[in-house]
């Protein structure tokens, strides 16, 4: 017999109550306590868990763990993010804001899977089947391989399967879709999770990989249940403004590879376009020779990137100096101002600091202590930087240069790229040597970073 009861969903958190609060025990969200009718059926002799074998426990050494081939997507920087291309069998979680390009990246990514000779199965349930018709015109992405599918319900998605048999399934988006023993809305917390579960049994059971569009909450995190992000095997977050032509793809989970990585795409007429050489982008608008303005060297995974750090330093009246950072670390940047007051004796209490990351990029790791603090005593000493320098380096608070990883592959692409100095720690010289067309000077001290940088 099934019987019907009432419970109360967090729609940030997926928290779940028998009775309503008005602020949510699980998160502190207020008013996101969400009423839905829940049908549980009493079952005998069947396990309710998503996969049920019958194998012994093994000891870990003896298992085969085989030589799993991961496929190639065709396009590049996805397979970057991936750790090296698709593996059979994942589920793979794709968020973003609307209109980012979701559709899009996995549209182009279906038609080049089906290009190679798999079979892709793209279920929509937002768009009808002329609709993704016209878009994959527009793309060029049309293929005999592509199966195209406009439905929202689970059972019927099953049978479609059956029936093509897909080596890769994207399923546009999991707010859509509903398993029809369930009572509450498509989108709710228990519909998404439910068939979050459904669709991981049949990506394990067949070895489908299978790609969940999510769609995400104003904050900017994947609606829906947290319990989501835990149950896939890759979660990658699709940002970039709307505004602004160029998109990157970030993994913030990833069991087959690292989440370091990132993808940046070009956004065209024709779709998503790869962006080979992403320090060319970040670079191309710089104004050579302002104030406050300097190149970092970052690495994002194994990849360097040359990106510009824009510093203004302004007088205030008020009793409390204004700080505010841009892709940078808040309070990494007023530790470095910190030290700039103690050890460089420059007075900024009275001043307010705005610092900002061209491009949107978002750098967190402590090799752009460096180039922040030049940025910050140019624009306070109205002094250009040097068009051609390159500067990285973490800073103690003692006001010493620290080494940092990987200096040499950060050297030669600000050589590829035609700078002529690179700042960089003196302890990050050793054991490798410099391009010949690029000055390399290292440095011990603060001062010495900024008596190189702006004399």
């Amino acid at each position: 017999m099934a019987k019907t009861k009432t419970k109360f969903f967090c729609s940030e958190c997926g928290y779940e109550t028998p009775k309503w609060y008005g602020k949510c025990p699980g998160c502190g969200a207020w008013n996101s306590m969400v009423e839905e009718l829940e049908t549980v059926v009493k079952t005998q002799g069947m396990s309710t868990g998503i996969f049920q074998s019958k194998e012994k426990p093994l000891p870990i050494i003896s298992i085969d763990s085989g030589t799993e081939q991961r496929v190639q997507t065709g396009i590049g920087e996805l397979n970057r993010v991936l750790g090296g291309g698709l593996v059979p069998g994942s589920l793979i979680l794709v968020g973003g804001d609307p209109g980012i390009g979701k559709s899009t990246l996995l549209l182009q990514t279906s038609h080049e899977l089906a290009k190679s000779g798999l079979r892709v199965l793209y279920i929509s349930g937002e768009e009808s089947v002329r609709q993704t018709k016209m878009r994959a015109e527009r793309l060029g992405a049309l293929s005999a391989e592509l199966y195209v599918l406009c439905e929202s319900s689970v059972e019927r998605i099953e049978e479609a399967i059956d029936s093509v048999k897909p080596d890769f399934l994207v399923i546009d988006s999991i707010q859509t879709v509903y398993l029809s023993e369930i009572t509450s809305a498509p989108g709710s917390v228990s519909q998404v999770r439910e068939c979050t579960g459904r669709f991981m049994r049949i990506a394990k059971g067949q070895g489908i990989a299978t790609v969940l569009v999510g769609h995400v909450t104003k904050e900017g995190a994947i609606a829906g249940p947290r319990m989501l992000e835990h149950m896939v095997d890759c979660v990658l977050y699709f940002e970039g403004e709307r505004h602004h032509t160029y998109r990157l793809l970030r993994a913030v989970k990833n069991r087959f590879g690292s989440t370091n990585e990132i993808g940046i795409f070009e956004m065209n007429e024709s779709g998503l376009a790869e962006v080979s050489n992403p320090s060319e982008l970040f670079l191309s608008e710089r104004s050579a020779g302002a104030a406050g303005s300097t190149v970092v060297a970052s690495m994002e995974g194994t990849r360097p990137m040359l990106v510009e750090l824009q510093a203004l330093i302004a007088a205030t009246h008020f009793p409390a100096p204004r700080r505010m950072g841009t892709g940078v670390d808040l309070h990494r940047m007023n530790l470095i101002i910190a030290v700039l007051e103690k050890r460089m004796g420059m007075f900024l209490q009275n001043q307010d600091a705005y610092l900002n990351v061209a491009g949107g990029v978002r750098l967190d790791e402590p090799a752009v202590d460096l180039a922040i603090a030049v940025s910050i005593a140019s624009s306070f000493r109205d002094v250009p930087t040097k068009p051609d320098d390159v500067i990285f380096g973490e800073i103690g608070l003692t006001g010493e240069v620290r080494a940092v990883s990987r200096a040499e592959q950060r050297v030669r692409e600000a050589a590829k790229l035609g700078f002529k100095r690179v700042i960089l720690p003196e302890k990050s010289l050793k054991g490798w040597n410099s391009p010949k067309e690029i000055k390399v000077i290292g440095v011990n001290t603060v001062a010495e970073a900024l008596s190189a940088a702006l004399n």
